[in-house]
């Protein structure tokens, strides 16, 4: 495989103060379109940083990305310092000076010099217009190396890596490897359960070209299953059987493929499908879990609504839980749970109810109720039941974490799928 280099320009990025997400987003690129990313560097907006680093990856990788240090402000020197390196002269461009001059036109934005100045290009790169912003992109072919120069904002970036890059590459570069790459989802199993228990030895399968990671997160576990061949056609063809083994050894845990599939999109499906309604009522997840279902377009066909209880006093008003319940066991407890899920359901006259109440953390625990302690309550077409999870002590976490337990247990049981997530067992009234 060719390698490429990523080097990411702005003092923002090494102070902490915005996240070097282009990276993440150029290593995946580049990865399924061939090319080895070796190194990423982060570099601060001085001239002798950024002209060192661009000297020393251009004589070790083929392809080298930049991103940052081309817009209109004072800290914006990446354009000038590649000029004098390669001893070019700053000329305008006058297709991409008409493209900023409409862009300011359509926006009712006044052309001033320094915007004007986004049109001044080396004389010795080929400009790629941006359609979503006024700095281009810059292609320097170097013979040897190619050195792209693209703007920090993210979306700015990808429509041109997209638009401007993507189409250069396979022009440049038409004998390189591609890979294909498959995203499989999973939920309520973990990572290492996942890997040793469920799907097992993998070794038979890797070595030949095929390749599998595991990607956790507070969401579930990504399984990536990737493949180099000379064309597409042929990766995708020879990655099947491994894709197909995975997928009968987890298919109970997976709920759906592709890099972007959400476990909120897939529950919202079935629930469209099978002509059910949901309410949510919630405590320790404070909105969370209505926020991711109705973050899926089309959500009302099945969401009715849903009441964040975080005081007692709404519990008993808004969801019928009763004060002795309250009393006897607390407000983070199974009865309480149980009756939360039955009472939004029975409220809003909707299919399934579900609730959660927690101590989140970091504080507020007890040796009987440590921190992070969560009680779920589900009511599915009358199967009324509660589970009972400790999470760790990171507030965010938790309530993620619940949001993920609660959505993959209704998916699961909708679909008639054991075990219940993380292998909990649920306690009825």
């Amino acid at each position: 495989m060719m390698n490429a280099h990523i080097l990411s320009i702005g003092n923002e990025l090494l102070i902490g103060d915005t996240v070097n997400t282009n990276a993440a987003w150029l290593g995946r690129f580049l990865t399924e379109q061939g090319f080895y990313v070796e190194q990423v560097t982060i570099l601060s907006d001085e001239e002798d940083a950024i002209r060192n680093a661009i000297r020393q990856s251009l004589s070790a990788a083929k392809l080298v990305i930049s991103t940052g240090g081309l817009g209109p402000t004072h800290d914006d020197i990446t354009k000038k310092v590649v000029a004098d390196l390669f001893d070019s002269e700053l000329v305008e461009d006058g297709d991409i000076l008409q493209s900023i001059r409409e862009r300011a036109e359509r926006r009712g934005i006044v052309m001033t010099p320094a915007r004007r100045e986004q049109a001044m290009v080396p004389d010795s790169c080929e400009a790629m217009p941006n359609a979503r912003g006024t700095a281009p992109g810059l292609w320097f072919d170097r013979g040897e190396s190619v050195l792209v120069l693209l703007p920090g904002v993210p979306y700015e970036m990808r429509y041109l890596m997209e638009h401007g890059v993507k189409p250069r590459l396979s022009y440049r570069y038409p004998d390189r490897e591609v890979y294909a790459t498959r995203y499989l989802k999973t939920a309520g199993v973990a990572e290492s359960t996942l890997s040793d228990e469920v799907i097992g030895d993998l070794k038979p399968w890797l070595g030949s070209g095929n390749g599998v990671a595991y990607l956790p997160s507070p969401a579930g576990v990504t399984i990536r299953i990737s493949r180099s061949g000379r064309s597409a056609a042929e990766a995708e063809e020879q990655l099947e059987p491994l894709l197909q083994h995975i997928r009968t050894k987890a298919s109970r845990f997976i709920y759906g493929e592709g890099r972007d599939a959400t476990l909120e999109e897939v529950l919202g499906s079935l629930l469209r499908k099978k002509e059910l309604s949901l309410a949510v009522a919630e405590s320790c997840t404070g909105g969370l879990v209505s926020d991711a279902l109705t973050d899926v377009p089309g959500s009302s066909d099945y969401f009715r609504g849903g009441v964040v209880a975080y005081d007692n006093a709404v519990k008993m008003s808004e969801l019928g839980v009763r004060g002795r319940t309250l009393d006897k066991y607390g407000a983070v407890s199974k009865e309480a749970a149980l009756e939360m899920a039955r009472g939004v359901a029975e409220r809003l006259g909707t299919d399934i109810g579900i609730s959660t109440t927690g101590i989140a953390g970091p504080s507020g625990g007890t040796d009987e109720k440590p921190v992070g302690t969560v009680w779920t309550g589900y009511w599915i077409r009358g199967d009324h039941f509660a589970l009972h999870s400790v999470f760790g002590d990171d507030r965010r976490l938790n309530k993620l974490r619940t949001t993920t337990l609660l959505l993959e247990t209704v998916r699961r049981k909708l679909l008639g799928i054991d075990p219940i997530p993380y292998e909990l067992t649920p306690f009825r009234p």
